[in-house]
């Protein structure tokens, strides 16, 4: 009987072994928490395409916008932890858990996989706008309390939190006007009805190289290649400052270490292309790749720096 269930084992097992050296048998959904169009959206399709011709399969991306991603996380966390359903994810991921009372599931229940870029905030103000400098902006906020505004697309955004990770740094009284996304809010600042804005290197870029806005900062370690001459906001006002619109990949936890292995593989060679780094960085962002150990630690980080924030500011959802 003994040497009975040790062979089923072991056939178990065998069996769950070819399984897995057979992935991917079928297609793959890779669960995009953010309504189509976005800079997250457009980088999830380039690399669904990329992996699936390298894995051999079709990698279907499945829009699953609500809640400032919360609803896609959610489908993921709750699926088969089998390699098959995948999410692709962004700062929110790191700034949901200070802003909502509950998630609708448990971090816990999601795997770090692996970072994929990195897109710097840039510090924007109308193109005709008396602000020269962000030390001018600090400066004109200091002696004006409660007269300088900023937009974002809403409360739950990192361009809100940059605005106010830089209000606190400083110790500034700035006010928050929010809007539904960050197409009107950036509208708002290009015709001065709101003073100033943190927004992505993906929207602002175009209009700072057409003359419709003013790059003050970009809110990096370093400059970027896209605008050279402009300084960071570590380099003036804040040493260390950095705030980043990132987006990783994450299986639900439990998935087979085989499999997982066989998703960084694709994912990693995929982020060497000399023609994937290109279209990322056309859209504004720094091509990272990271072991899930590696990614592990930037969320670690990442959670700490948004928590204090949102405690601080006693920032609510709008």
């Amino acid at each position: 009987m003994k040497f009975l269930a040790g062979t089923l084992i072991a056939a178990c097992a065998l069996a769950a072994a070819v399984a897995q050296a057979a992935f991917p048998e079928r297609p793959i959904t890779l669960v995009v928490p953010y309504a189509p169009g976005g800079g997250a959206d457009a980088a999830a399709r380039l690399l669904a395409t990329r992996m699936g011709a390298r894995l051999g399969t079709s990698i279907i991306v499945d829009n699953r916008p609500g809640a400032s991603g919360t609803i896609g996380a959610s489908q993921v966390a709750k699926a088969r932890a089998d390699g098959y359903t995948v999410l692709y994810d962004a700062t929110p991921f790191s700034i949901n858990p200070h802003l909502f009372a509950r998630l609708p599931y448990a971090r816990s229940a999601l795997q770090p996989l692996s970072l994929v870029l990195l897109m710097p905030n840039v510090v924007v103000v109308k193109a005709d706008s008396p602000v020269r400098s962000v030390a001018d902006l600090a400066a004109r906020a200091k002696a004006q309390p409660g007269k300088i505004n900023f937009a974002s697309g809403g409360s739950g955004t990192v361009q809100r939190l940059a605005a106010e990770l830089f209000r606190q740094r400083l110790d500034l009284d700035m006010v928050h006007v929010p809007y539904k996304s960050g197409g009107p809010a950036i509208a708002d600042v290009m015709g001065g009805q709101v003073d100033f804005m943190f927004g992505t290197m993906a929207a602002t870029y175009p209009l700072v190289t057409g003359g419709k806005l003013r790059a003050l900062a970009v809110a990096a370690p370093q400059r970027s290649a896209r605008l050279p001459d402009v300084p960071t906001v570590s380099e003036t006002v804040i040493p260390g400052y950095e705030a980043y619109e990132w987006n990783g990949i994450f299986l639900p936890t439990g998935t087979p270490e085989p499999v997982a292995a066989r998703l960084h593989q694709a994912l990693s060679e995929v982020l060497q292309e000399a023609e994937v780094r290109q279209r990322l960085s056309d859209l504004g962002a720094q091509p990272m790749t990271s072991t899930p150990a590696e990614f592990a630690a930037f969320l670690q980080k990442e959670d700490a720096k948004w928590g204090e924030v949102v405690r601080k500011g006693a920032i609510v959802l709008d």
